[in-house]
């Protein structure tokens, strides 16, 4: 999994220290919360930070195996009772205490993770991408929505549809950076459809039916995302500001992605911390602006 660089490999760093130097489009709608669940969104980035740290940094593969060991063994302990070890883990026993954080969706995003051990992942197929997105996203919104809001099926089912949403714009604006270290999480059964039937991530990239895969793949986010829209629709403006927040900063990347084209892939669109600051401001006034 790819995600926002930061260096959150000090077992001594803080969860806020890690979220605010990581350049996150997340770190706005997390700052402006209230301090309670400021503090648990950033314990529940970094925790994913570090573990995504975990299989993207250099090292063995039993090292890394036994380091995503050693924090499924922190989270077991955790809903034991037992001391956390270190800043985040003991912000993120905080956080579970206080907004009843589910084991199996932390223990989910370890899984994930463990997907791009050994040999990377390279045109899963789209069930194993599915699997893939409910485990590194998907399980990310189920944390957070208790945080924001509540569990219940509505909000649960928004979650799912923003994490898949927000999973498949990371893998369309990764695509060259997963590729140097061996990854290609573009489903197989959209390769083939366009004509592709390598696997090896050089070759696709280059390939001249990669836009209409990218095109495809896209298609499929902005479906996540108008099922999430439909989910808000009854809901007040203010409720879920800064997951809608969030799901508009990463809608628009999505859609200088598509105006950008799949050529220069290189050319990652970017946020100013301007825009970021004002779309969130503005759902946390509950007057989200325009797409």
């Amino acid at each position: 999994m790819t995600v926002e660089t930061a260096d959150s490999r000090d077992p001594g760093a803080h969860p806020g220290e890690i979220a605010g130097k990581s350049g996150t489009t997340f770190y706005w709608p997390m700052l402006l919360l209230p301090k309670p669940k400021r503090n648990a969104m950033f314990a529940i980035y970094a925790f994913c930070r570090q573990v995504d740290d975990i299989v993207d940094e250099p090292g063995s593969i039993d090292e890394k195996r036994a380091a995503l060991a050693a924090w499924r063994e922190q989270i077991r302990s955790l809903y034991l009772g037992g001391a956390p070890t270190g800043p985040v883990a003991v912000a993120l026993a905080d956080a579970i205490a206080r907004y009843h954080l589910p084991r199996g969706e932390l223990e989910a995003v370890i899984d994930g993770m463990a997907m791009d051990l050994g040999t990377p992942l390279r045109a899963p197929s789209l069930d194993t991408f599915k699997v893939y997105c409910r485990r590194v996203a998907g399980a990310v919104g189920l944390l957070v929505i208790r945080v924001f809001d509540r569990a219940e099926p509505d909000t649960e089912a928004f979650a799912l549809a923003v994490g898949d949403a927000l999973q498949m714009t990371n893998i369309l604006r990764d695509l060259e950076e997963d590729a140097r270290i061996g990854r290609l999480y573009l489903p197989r059964e959209l390769l083939i459809r366009a004509g592709i039937t390598a696997t090896d991530p050089a070759e696709v990239l280059r390939h001249p039916g990669l836009a209409k895969v990218c095109d495809t793949l896209a298609d499929m986010a902005e479906a996540r995302f108008a099922e999430a829209d439909r989910l808000l629709a009854d809901w007040p403006r203010r409720r879920l500001w800064a997951a809608r927040a969030m799901m508009m900063l990463y809608r628009r990347t999505l859609t200088r992605l598509r105006a950008r084209g799949w050529r220069d892939i290189g050319q990652r669109p970017r946020l100013t911390k301007s825009e970021k600051a004002w779309i969130t401001f503005r759902c946390l006034l509950g007057q989200p602006p325009a797409r």
